[in-house]
């Protein structure tokens, strides 16, 4: 705690005020961990990355922060092909016993980009990779079906602004699918097939 909140809080006290503790969300979650960063303004542009990302205010009920930023991986959510939803996924996973949604970002079948984890955390995304990656979801099963132009496109546009922020190099090395790091077909053959592309158009925003 800074020390001007430890005064203040110190003198709401002294008055009589009671503290109630605060939920995590994913707004205020990222605001402890980013006192100069935070959600999305009115129009929902993110305020550090500059691009439209749709807030959730997902509560979870612990995070850690994570200190190194050096690669994204992409997922897909296999299994079903709906156009499932951050709090939909942020649901299964709280059933396995997590904190809450383990991905950082989704992406949904119209290319709407909605946030997940807050982005500095600690994933729960990609086995023993979670403490240095970012998440990202584009939804769909793509073994058997192919990703919407529109995913791809806000994709490129969100790890391009991923990139920039955290001085991340935007090539294959850096952008992978979860299958090169575990034992898994995520993010599904047909997007796996199309990340030297995606990664082409990333390096166009960038």
């Amino acid at each position: 705690m800074k020390r001007r909140d430890f005064l203040k809080n110190m003198i709401l006290l002294s008055t009589g005020v009671v503290l109630l503790p605060q939920l995590w969300t994913a707004e205020t979650a990222e605001a402890a961990w980013n006192a100069d960063g935070g959600a999305g303004d009115t129009d929902d542009r993110d305020s550090r990355l500059g691009i439209p990302i749709k807030e959730t205010y997902l509560e979870f009920s612990s995070l850690q922060n994570r200190d190194t930023t050096d690669a994204i991986v992409i997922h897909h959510v296999g299994n079903t092909n709906r156009d499932v939803s951050a709090a939909e996924i942020d649901g299964w996973h709280k059933n396995n016993g997590w904190a809450g949604i383990g991905y950082h970002f989704v992406i949904r079948k119209d290319g709407t980009i909605e946030r997940g984890r807050p982005m500095d955390t600690v994933g729960a995304h990609c086995y023993e990779h979670n403490w240095h990656t970012v998440g990202v979801n584009i939804v769909g099963d793509f073994e058997s079906n192919e990703p919407e132009p529109e995913q791809l496109d806000s994709g490129a546009r969100l790890v391009a602004a991923l990139c920039r922020h955290y001085g991340i190099t935007p090539d294959r090395q850096h952008i992978v699918g979860h299958r090169d790091l575990n034992s898994t077909l995520c993010p599904g053959q047909l997007l796996y097939d199309k990340l030297p592309r995606f990664v082409t158009m990333t390096r166009k925003y960038y």
